[in-house]
């Protein structure tokens, strides 16, 4: 099934960096950090051409020119770029990939276009999933593995937590630490151009440490596969959903 493709995403051995900055403070630099010092036992590559090393850690050129292939790409750069980047990480074999750079649908008809793109790009390599584009990145603590911007790592639990709002998971997981919540997912899955809510409660369903799923949802694009997924879920462990954008008002704040 095309769900278990997602292992590549949750349980990765190597991970690429691409686009990675020498600036601790930009995106990819604290997802590096999280990476390196978050206690992952895997592989990272940061892959940038400008660059001979970022943060003490030997950087590669190019895609091509990485040892192994990764079960992981992290994209990072300006969204003009990230079609031409799925294609060079297909064509080398990867088949997992986030997708944090922004600047696509959410900021119009321009960034549509892109996604558009890279949707073209995804359906030439089989078994390619994508999370994002415009995401804070994804945390498994169970595996210590942070691949995402944000600070912290929260402890291990039985909750996976899902969220189309990136603010909202570094706020929940501000909260998490003080109130000693764990996790054993967090997902942010931004613009959720390839998978979508259907697909994690599909895959987190059959996951052994996940015993109930917290939604944050904007909006639904697939209706049928999310609820033929939902009442799968249910079944047997809980699910809470929260839908955001009811009204008028919050739909606009929501939407940008």
């Amino acid at each position: 099934m095309n769900i278990h493709k997602l292992n590549n995403i949750f349980n990765p051995q190597r991970i690429a960096l691409i686009g990675v900055t020498t600036n601790p403070n930009s995106v990819s630099g604290k997802v590096l950090i999280n990476l390196v010092s978050g206690g992952f036992r895997g592989v990272v590559y940061p892959v940038n051409p400008d660059h001979e090393a970022v943060m003490g850690i030997p950087c590669y050129s190019a895609i091509q020119t990485l040892p192994r292939i990764p079960d992981l790409a992290i994209i990072c750069t300006p969204a003009e770029k990230v079609p031409s980047v799925i294609k060079e990480c297909g064509d080398f074999g990867i088949r997992g990939i986030i997708i944090m750079s922004a600047g696509f649908k959410e900021i119009g008809e321009e960034g549509r276009k892109l996604e558009e793109q890279i949707k073209v790009e995804i359906r030439n390599f089989e078994g390619m999933r994508v999370i994002g584009p415009n995401c804070l990145g994804i945390i498994v603590p169970g595996l210590k593995l942070n691949a995402s911007f944000a600070a912290d790592m929260p402890r291990p639990g039985n909750i996976a937590f899902i969220s189309q709002s990136g603010a909202l998971c570094t706020s929940v997981l501000d909260w998490a630490l003080d109130g000693k919540i764990g996790f054993s997912q967090f997902v942010s899955i931004g613009n959720s151009l390839d998978v979508e809510f259907g697909d994690l409660i599909d895959y987190f369903g059959e996951d052994e440490n996940t015993h109930c799923i917290i939604l944050y949802i904007e909006s639904i694009r697939n209706p049928r596969k999310f609820m033929t997924a939902a009442r799968a879920f249910a079944r047997k462990k809980p699910i809470i959903v929260y839908k955001a954008g009811r009204f008028p008002e919050s739909a606009q704040v929501a939407a940008s």
